[in-house]
């Protein structure tokens, strides 16, 4: 087990404008797995992600990531945790438009106390190919490849994806998930997809789905279907 979640509380507001992003809230996911945790907007997925990725604090309840305990870590803590075991990607790409794709990358990997090998990285997500070109210069899905890339160099133990494929096309989408399958599948990554795309379930270990900051259903998935399957 690589993540879990006790009793999650997370308030906004107070009074009668007092709002449960996360209600009461208990998760596992086992190290190694993709769990895809689905939910419409308010339901609490950008709130589960933020605390996972230790972004934000819990009022209440406690998490704890590769056993280290990430509740009532302080901030510097907190920073050293997402420096050393957590990479995020975003529904966009937030690549520097000045680097290219392999100084992109590179600003996070001369950071990383265990760096990936730059070339694996590159031939791992198809894109070794564009490592001399710029931003401007890749097609939207290209980008976020890179934007995976980026997030997989530091090797971490947990990737966390907020709407990857918002900003994509179907066919970028299907190219994007095949390559994050990938990532489990080579580096042994577990991650975490948070999205509104229901098909995207279909390649999961694990299926979680949020209401009103409470989790309404969770679910091993006995019959995945591969990324290059899926009906976006």
């Amino acid at each position: 087990m690589l993540i879990s979640l006790k009793d999650a509380v997370k308030k906004y507001g107070s009074g009668e404008a007092e709002v449960y992003a996360l209600d009461h809230a208990g998760l596992t996911i086992d190290e190694g797995k993709i769990c895809v945790v689905l939910g419409p907007s308010g339901s609490g997925k950008s709130t589960l992600l933020n605390m996972l990725g230790g972004l934000d604090t819990l009022d209440e309840g406690e998490l704890t990531v590769a056993g280290r305990k990430v509740t009532g870590l302080s901030q510097e803590q907190r920073t050293d945790y997402r420096k050393e075991d957590v990479g995020f990607v975003f529904q966009f790409y937030n690549l520097i438009p000045d680097l290219t794709v392999e100084e992109n990358i590179e600003v996070v990997a001369d950071i990383s106390a265990r760096p990936l090998d730059m070339d694996e990285v590159l031939q791992a997500l198809d894109i070794e190919k564009y490592r001399r070109r710029f931003p401007k210069e890749l097609s939207g899905g290209q980008q976020q490849r890179v934007a995976i890339a980026r997030a997989m160099i530091k090797n971490p133990r947990l990737l966390l994806c907020d709407e990857l494929t918002g900003a994509l096309d179907t066919k970028a989408s299907g190219q994007v998930l095949k390559f994050v399958e990938k990532m489990n599948r080579q580096f042994g990554t577990t991650i975490v997809i948070i999205t509104h795309n229901e098909a995207i379930a279909g390649m999961a270990d694990q299926v979680v789905r949020l209401k009103d900051g409470r989790i309404s259903e969770n679910r091993r998935n006995e019959q995945k279907i591969p990324a290059a399957e899926l009906v976006l």
